[in-house]
């Protein structure tokens, strides 16, 4: 079921500063050393007026350079991100974000109540050039800001990055445990899913899919 956004609602993020083309090589090299990510994907600019109206917020680790460059998540051709979730039945179709992220997309996640944000905020290439502080700092940061959007699910992509995150090395995969965490709202479900990305080759999409499909189901029962 989707969310019957206000009237006056329009799409509030930053196109893609290329103008709707691929990022060359001088462009990612540009978005790492710039050391900015992406704007969050919510219904709103801030956690105040987003609050409530999310049904799943998903966590990733970190922008890859493509990400930055384009300001879109999980934007790289080969990321496992959109083809999952719509293999999953969450979306309709899958989004191709390589060049940003269209306004109707933009507007179809405000609807179906998806949020997308990141521990970090620095670009990267890959997820293991990240320090335990610039993580754990990004856990922290995190938990606030959870206890004012409220959603239903926390989904956090990326169990490396989750066990380092809230200094739980034993974590696995599935729904966590919310009290292991200080300050963590009761009322909000926390799942770790397996990083989509291409490099990870212990996942497939139909895997991926099947952890995708129990986290929405879990958090439309509440």
């Amino acid at each position: 079921m989707r969310m019957q956004l206000p009237p006056d609602w329009t799409p509030w993020r930053a196109e893609s500063p290329l103008a709707g083309r691929r990022p060359t090589k001088a462009d990612l090299a540009v978005a790492v050393h710039s050391g900015l990510g992406r704007e969050d994907v919510l219904p709103y600019p801030t956690d105040e007026q987003s609050a409530g109206m999310l049904r799943m917020l998903i966590v990733g680790i970190n922008p890859s350079p493509w990400t930055a460059s384009v300001n879109a998540p999980f934007a790289r051709p080969g990321n496992r991100f959109w083809p999952s979730l719509a293999q999953a039945g969450i979306l309709p179709h899958t989004v191709d974000a390589s060049t940003g992220l269209a306004r109707t997309d933009e507007r179809l996640l405000a609807e179906l109540g998806i949020g997308i944000t990141n521990f970090v905020s620095r670009p990267s290439a890959r997820a293991d050039e990240l320090s335990t502080e610039e993580l754990q700092t990004g856990g922290q940061r995190l938990v606030e800001r959870v206890k004012v959007l409220q959603p239903k699910a926390v989904a956090i992509v990326g169990i490396t990055a989750f066990r380092t995150a809230f200094s739980l090395p034993k974590t696995q995969l599935g729904r966590q445990e919310w009290d292991l965490i200080p300050g963590w709202p009761a009322s909000v479900q926390l799942w770790a899913l397996p990083n989509p990305s291409g490099l990870n080759a212990h996942e497939t999409v139909q895997s991926i899919a099947e952890k995708w499909r129990a986290v929405w189901e879990a958090s439309g029962t509440q």
